[in-house]
């Protein structure tokens, strides 16, 4: 049952329909008039139509019009600005004692609330599912991030009808809803153009959204979406950059809204892609960070000062302990001065990327105060969907997908980008010893959510006249289930019975309103309980108590050792986090009943919330079978032109012989531009014409593949003179196996031009932020130097048709 407060109550206006029940429904104008309007009791939704209140006579002159209620919110509900950053650490911000200086957060932090001790997942669309929907990630399909999906009701990454969204329940309450930035929700085998488009924003109750879809995404040339259709507004623009961009789009927005429609609150789920990889700040952040010098003593130091910072502030208690340095990661002082210059670029680079967020998300609360919106706007700050990444691996590297493939990158190698890092040359991620240095005082890291380096979350919350405690901290237990029932309780707004006919399942978090309070500053927790589940690790809190397996496998080390027993190759620690907030002493030894007890609560919360069978495979989920548009199709056909489509509809080539076969006309004076591709500059391949140099070379058959930005292979053949041709390029795999070279042969109607071999293919995975594309390509080249073009690069011929036929993988 919703509690509203006297705020809610006491609105009246004009004529009232009275209930007896606490959310009285609440009525303005004249029943039947164009303006009138009305609350729902939010059970159903939608709500069902009214009855016609008019009159109807043969005539229209003796008949009564009637038009049926606008719904609305009631009275005072406010506003929500719904921030989250990404990949952000603990211990990054200025606001919870980090190096980095954060003013938007501190702002919030200044004008409200920080709590302390608020939890995600530990993984990005785990998280955020469970922050859209108020229940645990399990429960919405989401027990791991989608690309690694796999068919069990916890694991499907498909969110169920039966739990609706906030951006559904507040829609149909009378809010616009929109979300803005990463949409990591959207299943990968429904990312298409051929949709099905339910699982987008778009379908899940966000009126509009202005983003990308996936885990990660350029900042310089994104796969970026207006609603459902892919959009290019970078495209000659050197300097365009998504988190300007961004906010740009989401400032007009709520400036247009409150412009035409004054009194129709917004909703903005706003999730910048800063500061998950690639870290991509602007040249101006980049110096200006730079300057500062901030991690010129190493990652040891900078986590004792920002460890001595969290105490000074308070959000740490004074007797709180900083939990050791791991024997995994190497100390600053024993790092080559070669290994320092590189990791302190690394840093000054993420240290920019979240100034440069966090100046661009201040952009958007000015905004909401420029339009006098501010005091009537909730806004919740969370810093971090889950803790700081440490998916750079040891030594960090100039390209993410180098990672996901399996491949470190020597420290002198990545000097090669040492001078462009952070620029749209480079896709770059940081050392692991930064990330955990980022989640300080804690142990562990993104991926791990068995400690709190891997789920510890800051969040600042504000809204003037309703949250009066100005800069006060809270320390109650908290988790990313519990941002929608506050939403609702702040919004007078209940949970809906039923959305789109489907009987809904209940929302499992709860409201932090009731610590928002001063006199409840120090009251105990009302979230006593909550399970955590990655990848088969796994925690319990409860009453103050954390039961935690020790992680099996590191997340900077990417190894395909097989993994061991999920039940029985665990160790389990225990803390008491009510004395012992940042999990320094294991009492495992000392209370093995304690853990009992808790192992028993964990079995039995993860029965109920669908978090079994579990699994602590990586790549081989990485590979597994799932629902796609490809699936069982070994050959492909096409023509003219085809963009954007992601690589769960694409044809793949990875791990395979195949045969590209593209029947084309060239028209007088020749042409140039590309036949098919997938990738781009950090990873692909590409079939295209030569653009030429002043006139020299164009029209020249080029195959391109591009390792990982690693090294680059081309099959060149001859200028094609006017009229049809059939280019062949054929390649017989090496394999089986993940990796393998093989030999590639480039034929023009039926001549052998060039044979060439690779020692090494692409393993896993092609950049998810690019696309597959016949007849352009869109975002970046797979051309570097040689054959260099700009995109689109489109074809200036004609394909007739292209076909690619696939052997078995």
């Amino acid at each position: 049952m919703l509690r509203i407060g006297a705020l809610f109550l006491a609105t009246v206006s004009l004529t009232a329909v009275s209930l007896e029940r606490a959310n009285a429904q609440q009525v303005t104008g004249a029943p039947g008039s164009p303006g009138a309007t009305t609350t729902t009791d939010g059970k159903q939704l939608p709500p069902p139509s009214p009855k016609f209140g008019g009159v109807i006579k043969q005539k229209a002159s003796e008949s009564q019009p009637w038009w049926a209620p606008r719904i609305v919110p009631r009275k005072g509900a406010p506003n929500v600005l719904l921030i989250m950053t990404d990949d952000q650490g603990f211990g990054a911000p200025s606001t919870f004692g980090g190096v980095i200086p954060t003013p938007a957060m501190d702002r919030i932090a200044k004008q409200g609330l920080r709590f302390t001790n608020f939890h995600s997942t530990s993984l990005c669309s785990p998280t955020r599912a469970a922050l859209i929907t108020g229940r645990n990630h399990h429960s919405v399909g989401s027990g791991v991030v989608g690309e690694i999906s796999t068919g069990f009701p916890g694991y499907d990454s498909i969110i169920p009808v039966d739990k609706g969204t906030i951006g559904t329940i507040l829609k149909e309450n009378g809010y616009a809803t929109s979300w803005f930035g990463k949409d990591h929700n959207t299943p990968s085998f429904q990312s298409s153009q051929a949709g099905p488009f339910n699982q987008w924003p778009t379908g899940m109750g966000f009126e509009y959204f202005y983003g990308f879809v996936g885990g990660d995404a350029s900042q310089w040339e994104p796969n970026l979406y207006r609603n459902t259709t892919a959009i290019y507004p970078f495209e000659g623009k050197p300097g365009w950059n998504l988190t300007t961009a961004m906010a740009d789009d989401a400032i007009q927005y709520m400036k247009q809204l409150k412009e035409i429609a004054p009194d129709k609150p917004f909703f903005v789920y706003y999730v910048p892609g800063g500061t998950h990889a690639p870290h991509h700040p602007t040249p101006e952040w980049a110096k200006k960070i730079g300057d500062m010098h901030l991690f010129d003593e190493g990652w040891n130091k900078v986590r004792e000062t920002i460890f001595a910072n969290q105490q000074r502030l308070g959000i740490m208690p004074g007797d709180a302990k900083l939990t050791p340095w791991p024997k995994e990661l190497p100390e600053w002082g024993s790092l080559s001065v070669e290994q320092k210059k590189l990791y302190i670029k690394q840093a000054d680079i993420y240290g920019a990327y979240l100034a440069y967020t966090d100046h661009e998300i201040g952009r958007v609360i000015q905004s909401v105060e420029d339009l006098g919106e501010l005091d009537n706007t909730l806004i919740i700050y969370i810093g971090g969907d889950n803790g700081a990444s440490s998916e750079g691996m040891l030594d960090g590297t100039p390209n993410e997908f180098t990672t996901f493939n399996g491949v470190p990158v020597p420290v002198k190698d990545q000097f090669l980008w040492y001078p462009f890092w952070g620029s749209e040359r480079t896709f770059p991620h940081f050392a692991a010893g930064w990330a955990w240095a980022m989640d300080t005082p804690f142990k562990w890291v993104k991926q791990v959510p068995s400690h709190f380096g891997g789920t510890a979350q800051g969040v600042a919350m504000s809204w003037p006249g309703h949250i009066t405690d100005l800069g006060g901290i809270r320390r109650q237990f908290h988790h990313m289930i519990d941002i929608v029932p506050t939403v609702l309780e702040a919004t007078g707004i209940p949970e809906p019975e039923m959305i789109n006919g489907i009987k809904q399942q209940p929302v499992e978090g709860t409201s932090m309103m009731y610590a928002w309070d001063k006199a409840n500053a120090d009251a105990p927790t009302r979230h006593t309980t909550q399970y955590f589940e990655m990848l088969g690790n796994r925690a319990i809190y409860h009453d103050g108590w954390v039961a935690a397996t020790t992680p099996a496998t590191t997340p900077w080390k990417l190894s395909t050792a097989a993994p061991p027993d999920v039940i029985t190759g665990y160790n389990w620690e225990l803390y008491n986090v009510a004395q012992d907030p940042t999990q320094f002493d294991d009492l495992a030894a000392k209370m093995p009943e304690k853990v009992k007890e808790l192992q028993a609560l964990f079995y039995s919360e993860a029965a109920k919330y669908n978090v079994l069978p579990l699994d602590n495979s990586t790549l081989s989920r990485w590979n597994a079978a799932r629902p796609n548009l490809t699936a069982g199709r070994t050959e492909f056909t096409y023509s003219g032109e085809l963009s954007g489509v992601p690589k769960s509809a694409a044809p793949s080539i990875l791990n395979r012989s195949y045969t590209i076969t593209a029947e084309v006309e060239i028209p007088e004076g020749g042409a140039e531009g590309m036949i098919v591709t997938e990738g781009g500059r950090f990873g692909g391949y590409g079939l295209f014409l030569s653009k030429g140099d002043f006139g020299i070379g164009r029209s020249r058959v080029v195959f391109l593949y591009n390792l990982l930005d690693l090294k680059r292979t081309m099959w060149e053949g001859p200028e094609l003179e006017p009229g049809k041709h059939t280019i062949v390029f054929a390649f017989k795999s090496d394999g089986p196996g993940l990796g393998k070279g093989g030999t590639g042969v480039l034929s023009v109607d039926g001549k052998e031009l060039a044979t060439n071999t690779l020692e090494h293919t692409t393993p896993i995975t092609f950049p998810e932020d690019e696309s597959f594309d016949v007849g352009l390509d869109t975002r970046t080249g797979v051309a570097m130097v040689e054959y260099r073009y700009d995109s689109p690069f489109r074809f200036t011929g004609k394909i007739d048709k292209l076909t690619l036929k696939l052997e078995p993988e």
